[in-house]
């Protein structure tokens, strides 16, 4: 159970610098991609990378902090989960362009659901095992929805394009022939770096000297990682209200 004397508020702060990393990214979007003014802005490979950070980062620290709500995980992940579904309703209502199936609240969601009931098996494993196996597999499944699994530099497998007929299958990691999602997280690969945190959590446990670093809170940015998910929820349409007000109204 969650408490004081538990809690690494250090982690708190990283998640806080990382919803920040989120807002001024999804800005920028707003203003280059929506509103046109930079439509290259997107493939530019620092833009891909900073993307990329605040994925990994949002996926490892619900990883990890998953073990602190163990008796409520199963009633966050189904509001997660309901959060996903009207966040892909009125995306695609509002800007049906734009609309996000499967999108990183989905992938949470689920996520927090499954590891109930693989958590007793996975607490056998040595967290350092299971964090090298998972990061392996994650690396190995990167390119799934694009038709092959590999690992860099010693093997490539094409897999058969039949698997990615159904429909069902697209949140799995096999998108259906027309699939198109603004924002898309799969389970696989995804949940092995969900994992990754997880076991990163058990490696923290077992050496007091690393908890240590993370135990005080950094007061703005530890608050802001504990109010993570509102935030999320909140900070696009007021990001598309600030763009609106510049770009619509003051003719900017």
């Amino acid at each position: 159970m969650e408490n004081k004397q538990t809690r690494l508020h250090g982690i708190d702060a990283l998640r806080g610098l990382t919803v920040l990393s989120m807002v001024a990214y999804h800005f920028m979007y707003d203003v280059n991609i929506i509103y046109g003014r930079q439509p290259g802005w997107y493939r530019e490979p620092g833009v891909f990378l900073w993307q990329q950070s605040i994925c990994w980062s949002f996926i490892i620290i619900s990883g990890f902090v998953w073990p602190w709500g163990k008796s409520k995980n199963l009633r966050r992940g189904l509001i997660i989960n309901l959060w996903g579904l009207v966040i892909s309703a009125v995306s695609y209502i509002v800007m049906p362009s734009e609309a996000i199936w499967f999108g990183v609240l989905s992938f949470i969601g689920c996520s927090v659901l499954l590891l109930i009931p693989l958590d007793r098996p996975l607490k056998r494993l040595n967290p350092w095992l299971g964090l090298a196996f998972s990061f392996l597999l994650f690396i190995s499944l990167r390119d799934l929805a694009a038709g092959y699994i590999a690992f860099p530099g010693l093997f490539r497998l094409e897999l058969p394009s039949a698997i990615y007929g159904p429909k069902l299958l697209t949140p799995l990691g096999l998108p259906h022939p027309g699939f198109r999602s603004s924002d898309y997280f799969p389970m696989l690969p995804w949940f092995f770096l969900y994992l990754c945190g997880y076991f990163l959590n058990g490696i923290f446990n077992a050496l007091p000297w690393l908890r240590r670093p993370f135990t005080r809170s950094i007061p703005v940015l530890s608050s802001l990682g504990r109010r993570a998910l509102p935030i999320y929820l909140l900070h696009q349409p007021l990001c598309m209200l600030v763009c609106i007000i510049i770009f619509d109204f003051l003719k900017v």
